[in-house]
């Protein structure tokens, strides 16, 4: 019985590459923000808690914060991390 081995080449482990997930965070987040602003702006004439699509419009307008404020701790954390690595 043989078994067969790899060969990673050096560097390939640690690596991160966030640059992706940080763009399609912050489109997210304006994306729904966007929405968010519609549904509100749009049903203003009724401004209570029964008005369901003002208030979903206002959940959207808190999730895209919620979703920017993760984007940014991410983005700090790496910028932070390649620092380190850079200062090695």
């Amino acid at each position: 019985m043989t078994t067969k081995t790899a060969v990673l080449a050096e560097g390939t482990g640690n690596e991160r590459n966030v640059g992706r997930l940080v763009a399609l965070m912050t489109a997210t987040a304006w994306v729904l923000l966007g929405i968010g602003l519609l549904l509100s702006l749009f049903n203003l004439h009724d401004f209570s808690d029964r008005n369901t699509s003002l208030m979903v419009g206002v959940g959207f307008m808190v999730g895209s914060v919620h979703i920017y404020v993760i984007r940014t701790a991410i983005h700090l954390v790496d910028s932070r991390a390649k620092a380190e690595d850079d200062s090695k």
